[in-house]
């Protein structure tokens, strides 16, 4: 679920490129990681990411193979939340993507704000 970390995270990444891509998770690859549905369809998420002033393109991301997605749209550089840095998936992003000159940029995670809290929030409403 979209919010202003999300925001945040694309507005400063725009501060860093010239040309900003965006994946979206597709339906089946939110399916396949968290096993469950997303409340918003792909179509939509993508037309309101699409929308942002900050962002160029918006390009599907079928699963987490970052280095799939550079070889098919060869950036420079990859920015993401701080809260995935540290993780096993990222260490291991970092390594691939260094060996053809890809730096992975983290930003500080927007406190107090997640689509875990929000959902939560609205069960309970």
């Amino acid at each position: 679920m979209f919010h202003v970390g999300h925001l945040n995270v694309l507005k400063k990444a725009k501060e860093h490129c010239e040309f900003l891509i965006v994946g979206v998770s597709t339906d089946e690859c939110v399916y396949k990681n968290k096993n469950k549905n997303p409340i918003i369809p792909y179509d939509e998420r993508k037309e309101i990411v699409k929308a942002i002033k900050y962002v160029d393109s918006v390009v599907p991301q079928f699963d987490k193979n970052k280095f799939s997605a550079w070889e098919k749209y060869r950036f420079d550089a990859m920015f993401v939340g701080d809260d995935w840095k540290g993780t096993r998936l990222f260490d291991e992003v970092e390594k691939e993507l260094k060996q053809v000159g890809v730096d992975v940029v983290y930003f500080k995670y927007t406190p107090g704000i997640s689509s875990t809290k929000l959902l939560s929030k609205i069960r309970n409403e």
